[in-house]
């Protein structure tokens, strides 16, 4: 099902080429599935209970820069756990 024969780029032409290129993409839907995951829960934490997130906030695209501050990127408050302040 769902298989019309539409190759242009002729990926299937080779039977293990393609069962490897199938693999590949379950793997990185997965991963994707994870991402999105992690993006979300920091802001429904964020939100619904008492964790606070400091200047990002929970949100995903914030968190890069908090490297810049003061004292690093500490993940959720706990400076024992990651610090990257000092890759810079």
């Amino acid at each position: 099902p769902g298989d019309y024969g539409w190759d242009s780029a002729g990926l299937a032409a080779d039977p293990k080429t393609f069962e490897r290129l199938r693999e590949a993409e379950v793997l990185h839907g997965r991963w994707a599935m994870l991402g999105t995951l992690g993006c979300l829960t920091p802001e429904l934490l964020q939100k619904y209970t008492a964790i606070d997130y400091g200047a990002s906030k929970g949100v995903w695209f914030k968190a890069g820069a908090m490297i810049f501050e003061s004292d690093g990127l500490n993940y959720m408050g706990a400076p024992v756990l990651v610090h990257a302040q000092s890759i810079l």
